[in-house]
């Protein structure tokens, strides 16, 4: 376990499931019934359409880079140790997007398009997700 000294999240009742799922290895998404829309970041409401019936769905955690950047001057104190650290987005399989930090052996083939795995690393007892892994691109 890696002891935090930056701001973890605080799960309330809307991420509740997302975090339980996170501590399972599970990365888990929000999809509309009423319009199809599927959203990352836990809601009440759906993003798109403003219905109310979202559906907790389990993501094959599988993507494609966006973009990323490394970042060498912290935005915080608290981020200072971490330096230089890598944060990419990545457009999941299913239709949504993740910001995530990347692990150390998964930087050397970062690049935009790339196909990546998302895991889960815990930082003080939570469990965080993280671009765990890039995968061979066939041409």
């Amino acid at each position: 376990m890696t002891t935090a000294s930056y701001p973890l999240p605080r799960p309330n009742a809307h991420t509740r499931p997302y975090w339980d799922g996170a501590a399972a290895g599970e990365l888990r998404y929000q999809r509309c019934s009423g319009c199809g829309h599927v959203q990352l970041i836990a809601r009440s409401l759906c993003e798109q359409c403003h219905g109310s019936q979202l559906d907790w769905k389990v993501s094959q955690r599988t993507g494609t880079v966006l973009t990323f950047t490394t970042v060498y001057r912290a935005p915080l104190p608290a981020f200072k140790d971490m330096v230089p650290y890598v944060i990419a987005i990545l457009d999941m399989d299913e239709g949504f997007r993740v910001m995530a930090n990347a692990l150390p052996q998964a930087r050397a083939g970062l690049e935009i398009g790339a196909r990546v795995r998302i895991g889960f690393q815990e930082v003080h007892g939570m469990a965080l997700p993280v671009v765990e892994a890039v995968q061979e691109v066939s041409a």
